[in-house]
């Protein structure tokens, strides 16, 4: 039975004296296009293996299998995980009953690829975990190609903002140091059950070997420092980490005004400035 209407969806939990958690985030997708719009996004083939977040009831699980794909799928519900298993084709589905962020993630697909192989992320994340989850899954370029995933839309509003924009973050700069994000498509409430009261996106991002430099996580803090402060000038917001005299003779160096804030400055100015600004260091 595919799960495509609260109707349908309802008489799956009440079989088995179930109901969606406010706590885990869980709002059911229950419409088939949008389902199928996924697969398209991502252009799903038999040959490859998708890794699925938080599957649910398995609307998602479903579609996939159908496309004779591999699924590896972790779901932290202990009554839901098993009941992934009544699709056909689910002799070529993996499913784990875990917490996401505490599964040892790149050793068990490290494990599982070989020669070179990578697999996609196919996902209607939980809303409430999707950063810590984006950053365990997004430094693997090594195992993953491509994240197709669904979030809220002011999430994935901030993940495409471009420099100069309110939605611009220190977030933004981090997704495009690893992949090249696009927008998929907006997907309404009334896809899912219970209805949510906000709107949701689907983003694809492709992943890719992030720029050479000497000290990624300093980079990073430097980054959330001066977001931080994102109103103020950047010799203000890095204060903490810089003399605001340096800050300001290296945005110079760069051709820059000197009185910038952050979101005036793209990934490849920000690795210049920081790569300027630690010479000194």
């Amino acid at each position: 039975m595919k799960i495509t209407s609260p109707t349908e969806l309802q008489r799956f939990l009440n079989e088995h004296g179930l109901a969606a958690k406010k706590s885990a985030s869980q709002n059911f997708l229950i419409d088939g296009n949008i389902v199928r719009k996924i697969l398209m996004e991502a252009q799903i083939t038999e040959n490859d293996i998708v890794l699925e977040i938080g599957p649910g009831p398995g609307a998602l699980t479903e579609a996939l299998l159908e496309t004779g794909c591999e699924v590896i799928a972790i779901e932290m519900d202990e009554k839901l995980a098993p009941l992934l298993k009544r699709f056909p084709g689910s002799d070529k589905l993996s499913i784990i009953s875990a917490d996401f962020l505490e599964f040892p993630l790149q050793e068990h697909m490290e494990k599982i690829l070989t020669s070179g192989k990578k697999a996609k992320v196919v996902a209607n994340l939980p809303y409430h975990i999707t950063t810590p989850i984006l950053t365990k899954l997004i430094p693997l370029h090594r195992l993953f190609s491509d994240l197709i995933i669904m979030v809220q839309k002011e999430v994935a509003d901030r993940f495409v903002a471009q420099k100069g924009t309110k939605d611009y973050s220190s977030f933004t700069i981090f997704l495009q140091f690893f992949s090249q994000v696009s927008y998929g498509f907006t997907v309404e409430p009334s896809c899912f059950h219970p209805r949510p009261s906000i709107q949701s996106a689907v983003v694809h991002l492709k992943l890719r070997p992030p720029p050479q430099i000497a000290n990624p996580d300093s980079f990073f803090i430097m980054l959330r420092t001066a977001f931080g402060q994102r109103r103020k000038m950047m010799r203000a917001s890095l204060k903490k980490l810089f003399p605001s005299a340096l800050v300001e003779n290296s945005l110079k160096q760069m051709g820059k005004d000197p009185l910038l804030r952050p979101e005036q400055l793209s990934l490849d100015e920000f690795i210049q400035l920081y790569e300027i600004l630690s010479s000194h260091v």
